[in-house]
């Protein structure tokens, strides 16, 4: 059993909108219903669980009944910070599947350009680790700065840029936030708790195309992408 969890229970801060950017049209489909879109096409994950704030709540469903998402059969409340928005769906999954461990798919609703293949990747690749996340190289010199000022040069070499999805067997991450919670600690990402109680992470190759799109640039980076894609197609 695989559970896509989809947070988008974010705002539009950083996108420059009133509204959560998630209902913002990419080449005239809303960014969420491309994700889901993808994630219903995978033939490997059995469901989907889109987490969202009580105000998109009724927005959401009209989407996901108009794009016919057969996938999704309950949605998540949002929480204050995007772990406590992943907390409340693996509660959901808990309460619903007491004495299972299923795997947990936990994909940006803003990363609508995902592939097929690598979705299937990271679900194939999850063995002998307690948790998988895909990741593409850095193309640009990074510098470590502090007030102002540079401290020093990282080598690129050993750095990589992180993506979604990110897959666990749920009792793993369930665990790591629940330590989280406990212990006070705030995660930008789902690997780095479960990472923080000496969970070992496998790294697996992203896509350049799998971008999250934050900014208005990104969005006109995406359309560019999709164009692509579907002139190939």
């Amino acid at each position: 059993m695989t559970i896509a969890i989809v947070p988008s229970a974010g705002s539009g801060r950083r996108f420059g909108s009133e509204r959560n950017k998630v209902f913002y049209p990419l080449l005239g489909v809303p960014i969420l219903a491309r994700t889901l879109q993808r994630l219903q096409a995978c033939l490997h994950i059995d469901e989907i669980i889109p987490v969202v704030q009580d105000c998109n709540t009724e927005d959401t469903r009209k989407l996901i009944e108009r794009f016919a998402i057969t996938k999704v059969k309950r949605l998540a409340p949002g929480g204050e910070r995007r772990q406590d928005s992943v907390c409340n769906a693996l509660g959901l999954i808990c309460t619903t599947a007491p004495g299972t461990d299923p795997l947990v798919f936990i994909h940006d609703a803003a990363r609508p350009l995902i592939s097929d293949a690598l979705l299937r990747d990271c679900i194939a690749a999850l063995s002998g680790c307690d948790g998988l996340v895909c990741a593409v190289a850095v193309k640009d010199t990074v510098k470590e700065v502090a007030n102002g000022y540079v401290v020093k040069t990282l080598n690129r070499d050993s750095l990589m840029a992180v993506q979604t999805p990110q897959v666990f067997p749920c009792s793993t991450i369930l665990e790591a936030y629940s330590r989280a919670a406990a212990d006070g600690l705030t995660f930008t990402d789902d690997t780095s708790a479960v990472e923080h109680y000496g969970g070992r992470i496998k790294i697996i190759a992203g896509e350049y195309a799998n971008i999250k799109i934050t900014t208005r640039d990104d969005l006109a980076y995406a359309q560019w992408i999709l164009s692509q894609q579907t002139t190939s197609e």
